[in-house]
């Protein structure tokens, strides 16, 4: 089948996990700089949470450049990513209220943690229906960052416990890793 309609869908998806955590944010209690200070963690976590939802959503757009049709396997494993994405929302709005907890912080690496394994599986699946000689399989290579980003999201999660601001540091660390594009899928396509 076709992959027009998965896209689609997921394009909607990322677009209410964005609306849902803009509406989290709340307006100040007064009207100096002073007032900003109480929702400048919840506006922190947002931030960060944006940054990792556009790095999904480019990279799924990227990913699903690359083939021309997907198969039953491929639309559960995109519900599997999709999944995790939604969860964000909440974690995030946890994680700047609760200004690095433990226990908030530990989830929202939890969280990363099962979106980085989503996508990975994801990837594979869709790997394994288009072959390994497939442009996506050429252009996933070892997939290094992928499982960098899966010990980091672990260690940060365990870190909560003992230092949840280095918690806090691993997951912007990663961000601004894949913030940096991710030029393998277009320099196979130009092949």
């Amino acid at each position: 089948m076709g992959k027009g309609r998965i896209e689609a869908f997921s394009d909607g998806v990322i677009a209410i996990i964005i609306t849902i955590m803009v509406l989290e944010l709340k307006v100040p209690e007064g009207f100096d700089l002073e007032s900003l200070r109480p929702v400048g963690p919840v506006f922190c976590a947002y931030v960060l949470s944006f940054i990792y939802v556009g790095i999904y959503w480019n990279n799924h757009h990227h990913m699903f450049h690359t083939v021309q049709k997907v198969n039953g396997a491929t639309l559960w494993a995109n519900l599997h990513l999709l999944f995790w994405l939604s969860l964000l929302p909440a974690v995030t709005h946890w994680l700047g209220e609760s200004h690095l907890a433990a226990w908030p912080t530990a989830l929202y690496g939890v969280v990363l943690l099962m979106c980085a394994i989503a996508y990975f599986i994801l990837a594979h699946v869709m790997v394994r229906h288009h072959g390994p000689d497939s442009t996506l399989a050429r252009a996933l290579g070892s997939d290094r960052k992928g499982k960098l980003s899966v010990a980091v999201y672990l260690a940060g999660a365990a870190l909560a416990f003992v230092a949840p601001w280095i918690s806090a540091a691993l997951y912007a660390l990663m961000a601004a890793i894949w913030l940096v594009p991710d030029r393998r899928i277009e320099r196979v396509l130009t092949e």
